[in-house]
């Protein structure tokens, strides 16, 4: 059997990772017409997806436009990095034409659906390249299984992108040191800077630490933050622990130690990038809002905030809601006045609060669509359900950062609802992982529910 194996690749795949026909090394790839009829119908969709597709289609055209007969298609086209890598040889591109295949014996019976086409042209391709495995790669679980139970000997999920193995592996932004920090510490050096006090100390004492770690111990006396790392030392910022405890945004002050932590990092001018998860009811929303207000209303430190989210698929075309871009938004982002309500339930008129809180911060409300091409300045950003977002979709919104913006992400890896995303190839989770240790960005996981007891128990118990 020969070296080299013939991947299948679902519509699903491609649109997760539009570079993903690089990937495959010195493999060969083969996409059949049906995958092209989908993106071909998905390019031009008012949908979050539609980006990717015609990102897709530019890579597939540029592959196969060395091509100059329809043979040479069929049989494969050589795979070529886009650049100055251009003269990298991987496998080869072809594209099958799976609708010239009849339906036979082991195939799959229902010829309009999809799915079993592209099923069906893996069976065909097994039973007439005997000489080397064809594996059929898709997103689906049902169609991995539709395609094992139909008799395909290798079926894979797309995993190139995964950065985890486990999601327990995925840094919680915080180190906790069982004992008393300072009685393990044997030489340190502790200067003053901008009215902090900083610690050097061994990087033995901390070997797995990361920039803009979050580090405390037993005594609720001692916190800190890692700001760099070179080969013999660590600094830290002293954060004081009763400081931290002591904070308080519009109103809003941290219960747990996570919250004080999480609540730095948004106010912290250092960092641009603030990635906050936790399960529902931590407090992810409320914080980000309450300091997002703090430093726009009192501080002036910017402009405007800018929240969005991702839709679910029956409304990623928000054209069919009545008003306009926010009103059209409102619905999705529900849970942003929730929070602004709950910040204001003691005032006397809190639907007047909550309006003088939305004019005053200028909040707006954006689509996922409308966002990409724009370059937002001076804003703060918030994306509510980011674990709802693919790796490619979030590099999109991050790369529309601007001069003297700051992005705020916030998720929950247990709550993700898009069909082809799991914990582990979530957007949020590549992010996180990603900028591990990037000095401009922060990771903080929320432990504890306060939303309600009931809240608490659900979570615990369902």
């Amino acid at each position: 059997m020969s070296a080299t194996k013939l991947y299948i690749l679902d519509t699903n795949v491609l649109l997760h990772d539009p570079r993903c026909l690089y990937e495959f090394k010195e493999q060969d790839v083969c996409i059949p017409m049906t995958v092209l009829e989908e993106l071909d119908d998905i390019k031009d969709r008012k949908k979050n997806v539609a980006q990717e597709a015609r990102v897709v289609i530019r890579a597939i055209d540029d592959i196969l436009s060395t091509a100059t007969t329809p043979s040479q298609i069929a049989k494969g086209v050589p795979i070529t990095l886009p650049g100055k890598d251009r003269e990298t040889k991987l496998g080869k591109l072809s594209v099958f034409p799976d609708h010239e295949l009849t339906v036979r014996q082991g195939f799959l019976p229902d010829i309009k659906n999809k799915d079993n086409l592209i099923i069906n042209c893996a069976l065909h391709l097994q039973s007439t390249t005997t000489h080397r495995e064809v594996v059929l790669v898709t997103k689906d679980i049902n169609m991995r299984l539709k395609a094992m139970g139909a008799g395909l000997e290798k079926v894979e999920d797309y995993r190139t992108d995964q950065l985890v193995s486990d999601i327990e592996l995925l840094p919680a932004g915080h180190m906790h040191l069982d004992g008393t920090f300072w009685e393990q510490v044997t030489e340190v050096n502790s200067f003053q800077k901008d009215g902090n006090t900083y610690h050097k100390v061994a990087r033995s004492l901390l070997p797995n630490a990361y920039v803009n770690e979050y580090i405390y111990d037993d005594t609720k006396d001692f916190a800190a933050r890692v700001t760099s790392i070179d080969s013999d030392e660590i600094t830290l910022i002293d954060l004081n622990y009763d400081r931290l405890m002591q904070q308080e945004c519009w109103g809003i002050s941290p219960i747990t130690i996570f919250q004080a932590f999480a609540m730095q990092s948004l106010v912290d001018p250092e960092i641009d990038l603030c990635v906050i998860n936790g399960a529902a009811g931590s407090g992810k929303t409320l914080l980000a809002l309450a300091c997002a207000l703090e430093m726009v209303i009192e501080q002036q430190r910017f402009n405007k905030i800018i929240v969005t989210r991702s839709t679910p698929p029956v409304a990623e075309d928000i054209g069919f809601l009545p008003g306009t871009e926010e009103e059209k938004m409102t619905p999705w982002l529900s849970a942003i006045h929730d929070n602004l309500e709950a910040m204001h339930e003691g005032d006397e008129r809190p639907q007047s609060s909550v309006k003088y809180a939305i004019e005053k911060a200028n909040i707006q409300f954006k689509s996922l669509n409308f966002i990409r091409g724009r370059s937002i300045q001076d804003a703060l950003v918030i994306i509510d359900e980011a674990q709802n977002l693919t790796p490619s979709q979030l590099k999109t919104i991050i790369t529309r950062c601007g001069k003297g913006t700051k992005m705020i992400c916030l998720g929950n890896l247990a709550q993700i609802d898009s069909n082809y995303l799991t914990a582990l190839t979530s957007g949020l989770t590549y992010l996180v992982e990603r900028f591990r240790g990037f000095e401009g960005s922060a990771n903080i996981h929320l432990e504890g529910i306060f939303r309600s007891r009931l809240a608490e128990y659900a979570e615990k118990s369902l």
